[in-house]
């Protein structure tokens, strides 16, 4: 089998870093992608004696030279890519929609979609190139481009938008055996989830403790969608607590 190369955006905590351990077991060479240097060598810590195929790189998604950095230092070393995770992502605090800074709104639009469109550019450029032609590149959307939460305008304004990208992703690759999927998560346990165990606010005013699920359900989610050959593609996958509040009435 010839060396599978990803890279892994926001690959620091959370999600991303789950990912990242997970694609590093599965034999891949990852490229560790983050605003932090410190918490990426934290993730490299915990791989272990796959330690060696990790590639972490400080990276700001939402700056144009960052992203061409980071793909360049790909081209470089390994000379392709099969996978791209759009996974680093950003929020805005839980406040009134109307007391919301234009800053506010900007990050996370910047982060969120920009981010993961400039991330999603770089990686055509490298796929169409390569030969073998072709990869896979997988957004991670959110139960939020379903349904909101209260009070969070941007970022569910941003994973709506991800639902865009991610099927126009899907047909502008086609041309290229360039395969596009979305995974919608809900309520995996990571340290942004933490405050559940608290309580959150809920769409009817009250105050719930939410239900959450390990966040490795995600990591072998994703690496169920990474393994299908590219002339089949997963478009949409959600993943969930299963009883978290989001079908039905909750």
């Amino acid at each position: 089998m010839k060396p599978r190369i990803a890279i892994v955006t926001g690959a620091g905590s959370g999600i991303g870093r789950a990912v990242a351990l997970g694609l590093l077991r599965d034999s891949y060479s990852v490229v560790l992608a983050g605003r932090r240097q410190d918490a990426l060598a934290q993730t490299v810590a915990q791989a272990g004696s796959d330690r060696s195929r990790a590639l972490a790189v400080a990276t700001d998604v939402a700056d144009p030279g960052s992203v061409q950095h980071v793909f360049e230092k790909i081209r470089e070393k390994f000379g392709r890519l099969d996978l791209l995770f759009n996974n680093a992502g950003s929020g805005a605090p839980a406040i009134p929609l109307e007391d919301l800074t234009f800053e506010q709104w900007r990050k996370v639009i910047d982060v969120n979609l920009t981010g993961a469109f400039l991330c999603t550019q770089w990686a055509f450029r490298l796929m169409k190139e390569q030969k073998p032609r072709g990869g896979r590149i997988i957004n991670n959307g959110s139960i939020s481009a379903h349904t909101p939460r209260p009070n969070s305008a941007p970022y569910t304004a941003s994973k709506h938008a991800i639902t865009g990208l991610t099927r126009s992703t899907a047909l502008d690759g086609r041309k290229y055996d360039i395969a596009c999927g979305q995974i919608d998560i809900g309520n995996a346990a990571t340290e942004m989830t933490a405050r559940m165990k608290e309580g959150v606010p809920q769409a009817h005013g009250a105050m719930a403790i939410e239900p959450t699920m390990d966040v490795d359900n995600v990591t072998r989610a994703v690496l169920y969608m990474a393994s299908l050959p590219l002339d089949t593609n997963v478009l949409f996958l959600t993943v969930m607590a299963t009883k978290m509040p989001f079908v039905g009435r909750g």
